[in-house]
């Protein structure tokens, strides 16, 4: 079957917004929205952000979260403590949890059934404040171990994203590829390093279908990276409307590329839970 053209569009999303991100994450609208124009982008929300800032229902944080949503932000489960507090056995999985993440690849080693709990627990707390399903899950880090994406599955979620790509995790049909255009705060050389793929973007990226920005709390603490950001964001929705995530739950069939997961391992106990 030919595939279908479908118009281009920009994802914007702010990561890791919770009580103590608060802040910042007001920072990053005033930013984001002279080029997205309001609420029209995506929130990755954690639950309880390093075990040290959780949501409470009835909370003035809670409260903005129920707000955000009805006027239009896409709400997503963002992991549950954004921390990774397991071992890892394969060398790939150190590598990744040590070069490309500072300890925050949450779901990169979990067992199946700590994953589904994690999962099923957060979307049903940020369901109950918002009062609707959440877009999809994204890990921290946009890192999965393998039964990561086998709960992630089980738990029903419509979408779920990496660096390269947005897919549904209940048959792995990708619907955008490309990457994700995000800065890095911690180091100086991650900095200058972002700033100078940011840079590229702007002159060379082409307009595509599910073109992605990402932000962080962390990218407000830096002149540079905030002046970056707002020149970025700007160029890429010149060349593009801002979209939704939902948008691509339409989109033709790109690929099936995403690895195959195991749904056999839910127990009838976990499935009625």
């Amino acid at each position: 079957m030919p595939r279908t053209t479908m118009p281009p569009n920009l994802l914007v999303s702010i990561h890791d917004v919770g009580p103590s991100s608060e802040g910042a994450t007001d920072r990053l609208r005033d930013i984001l929205e002279p080029a997205t124009g309001e609420y029209r982008y995506a929130m990755l929300v954690v639950p309880n952000h390093w075990g040290r800032a959780p949501i409470v229902a009835g909370s003035p944080f809670a409260s903005r979260l129920r707000d955000w949503s009805d006027r239009g932000v896409e709400i997503f489960l963002h992991g549950c403590y954004h921390r990774d507090d397991t071992s890892h056995d394969s060398a790939a999985a150190r590598w990744k949890a040590k070069r490309m993440t500072a300890g925050e690849g949450e779901f990169l080693g979990l067992d199946y059934q700590t994953a589904f709990n994690r999962m099923r627990d957060g979307r049903d707390m940020l369901q109950d404040i918002i009062g609707k399903p959440v877009a999809g899950f994204i890990a921290p880090a946009w890192l999965y171990g393998p039964d990561a994406l086998a709960a992630m599955a089980d738990c029903g979620f419509a979408l779920a994203e990496d660096h390269f790509r947005v897919w549904k995790p209940s048959d792995g049909t990708i619907v955008a590829r490309g990457p994700v255009i995000t800065w890095a705060s911690r180091t100086r050389m991650r900095q200058a390093s972002s700033l100078a793929v940011a840079a590229a973007a702007r002159a060379l990226m082409p307009a595509r279908r599910g073109m992605r920005l990402a932000v962080h709390p962390g990218d407000v603490t830096v002149p540079r990276l905030v002046d970056s950001i707002a020149k970025t964001v700007r160029a890429l929705a010149n060349r593009a409307p801002i979209g939704r995530y939902a948008d691509l739950l339409g989109t033709p069939t790109v690929s099936n590329a995403v690895p195959e997961i195991n749904r056999n391992r839910l127990s009838s106990t976990e499935t009625s839970n």
